[in-house]
């Protein structure tokens, strides 16, 4: 296995697509939360406070958006091809963090938040996607027990645990109506048998019932001596029990002021709205003012070409009359000369006629 030695995470399989199922993509890249909400969201705290207030299931695709009654093969609901679905926020948040480039520490951050188990989950998805398979086992194999709750189904109903969802990442390609990357046959063999070798994942309400349990242990010393507090009386307030308190007061007030930073976040995003729906209605106004005027000039300009061909044609229609009244002309003084020429010769053969009679005389 490999070793996490730098800050920096290797990317494995296809780097365009974060290995997921092309129907998924094209939704994800398609859908308006992706493109208009989350575009907004540049750092890796913003997207995880997004996390923590969108994300409330683990599928692809929001409940009762994609029907694959009836559809088998390819087509088959397992498959992820053939019919969409409107896309769910935890995918959508899954590849936004994808192109932030997250760090080892980023990453580790996200398997061990406290607010919500699905930043957690969003993590190991996260790592299930991009990460060598070779190093997939030194990433969830500390967390195989971990007791926390969480329901990754669509409307809820099937609970489980972190530790359940790691080792079915690992175990299982079907990942809820899409597949999970491929693992080698040989690291495929290899995960399953060391956790088969491992005691069971723990189950819903073992976590409870674990910290019910050093309730009661806390408590038992104390109903022995209840006659003599002196010494004991303070077991109450150990260190461990005021140390718990203090990080859940400590996790609530954080909790709150997130929820102030979200209002926040929240009437910053609405004020940025309604100015960029200002802008486009500006820019709608002077693109129809730059209509109007530029469907004035090409009325213009249309007039005044009309203009000018009945000017031409005006101009050549005179050109016209002009060149036929002077053939005319010349047709006249043709026809006039010839009358003069044809009386000359007349004239001259009379002549000619007239001396020829004087001189037989």
């Amino acid at each position: 296995m490999a070793s996490k030695k730098n800050n920096a995470l290797s990317m494995f399989g296809n780097a365009t697509t974060m290995n997921l199922n092309t129907m998924v993509l094209t939704n994800i890249q398609s859908s308006q939360y992706f493109k208009h909400d989350l575009f907004a969201l540049k750092t890796y705290h913003e997207v995880v406070d997004e996390v923590y207030y969108k994300v409330t299931h683990l599928e692809p695709w929001e409940k009762g958006s994609r029907k694959t009654t009836g559809q088998v093969g390819m087509c088959g609901g397992v498959r992820g091809v053939g019919a969409g679905g409107v896309v769910s926020s935890a995918f959508c948040l899954l590849f936004k963090l994808y192109t932030l480039k997250l760090t080892r520490k980023q990453v580790n951050g996200l398997l061990t938040h406290c607010d919500s188990p699905y930043i957690r989950a969003l993590g190991f998805m996260y790592l299930r996607y991009t990460q060598p398979p070779g190093d997939l086992w030194e990433w969830f194999e500390p967390f195989f027990n971990d007791p926390e709750e969480i329901d990754p189904k669509a409307g809820g109903g099937r609970p489980t645990t972190i530790g359940a969802l790691c080792r079915k990442m690992l175990v299982n390609l079907d990942w809820y109506d899409t597949l999970l990357p491929r693992l080698p046959v040989k690291v495929s063999k290899e995960i399953d048998q060391l956790i088969r070798s491992l005691p069971p994942a723990p189950e819903p309400g073992d976590g409870a019932n674990y910290e019910e349990g050093e309730g009661e242990e806390e408590e038992e010393p104390a109903a022995e001596d209840r006659g003599s507090r002196d010494t004991r009386g303070s077991h109450h307030g150990s260190p461990d029990s005021s140390s718990k308190d203090r990080d859940r007061s400590d996790r609530d007030r954080d909790r709150s002021d997130r929820d102030r930073d979200y209002s926040r976040h929240s009437d910053r995003d609405r004020d940025r709205d309604r100015d960029r729906d200002r802008n486009r209605d500006r820019d709608r106004d002077r693109d129809r003012g730059r209509d109007r005027d530029y469907d004035r000039h090409d009325r213009d300009r249309h007039r005044d070409r009309d203009r000018e061909r009945d000017r031409d044609r005006d101009r050549d229609r005179d050109r016209d009359r002009d060149r036929d009244r002077e053939y005319d002309r010349r047709d006249r003084d043709g026809d006039r000369d010839r009358d003069y020429d044809s009386r000359r010769d007349r004239d001259r053969d009379d002549r000619g006629r007239s001396w020829d009679r004087n001189r037989d005389h």
